[in-house]
């Protein structure tokens, strides 16, 4: 494999399966991670799956991704709309984040209309249940081959 992705998920996505259903579907975040394993291999993408209820863990998780990763796909939960941290330290590391969302955001409550992730994010997919994680992952590798294409390195190769 060419690349690593952190892919990081936020608050309560643990309860996936089993919470709100008819928002988020009945797959389980182990669903999900497979998944996402799958077609990070398909796409050459060493993946390393993540989940905490802790702001301060993912922030830590984030920090370390400089120098070990070469992106970040991220689905930060209700931290999406309330932490300021999380986006200044996705912008500290300075690698692609792709924002995912299992629903669509801005079909639901006003307060979830807005990302504080989206002003780092390289772009951001929602409302495709699980497909949003799979789309995140192909999304991830284009912007990689790109930047490989362009600079003949990967983020992670020119850090080392």
């Amino acid at each position: 494999m060419d690349s690593s992705v952190l892919v990081l998920n936020g608050p309560n996505l643990n309860l996936l399966g089993t919470r709100e259903p008819d928002i988020y579907g009945s797959e389980t975040l182990a669903d999900i991670q497979a998944k996402v394993e799958r077609r990070g291999r398909e796409r050459g993408l060493a993946v390393n799956f993540r989940q905490s209820n802790a702001e301060h863990e993912l922030i830590e998780w984030i920090h370390a991704a400089k120098g070990s990763a070469d992106g970040i796909i991220l689905n930060a939960g209700a931290f999406t709309h309330t932490s300021i941290a999380i986006a200044d330290a996705l912008s500290g590391v300075a690698l692609p984040v792709v924002e995912v969302h299992l629903s669509n955001i801005y079909k639901r409550e006003p307060f979830r209309h807005h990302s504080h992730i989206s002003r780092v994010a390289e772009g951001v997919i929602c409302g495709f249940g699980s497909d949003s994680y799979l789309m995140g992952v192909d999304a991830m590798a284009s912007i990689l081959a790109r930047r490989l294409a362009a600079t003949g390195a990967s983020p992670l190769r020119k850090a080392k």
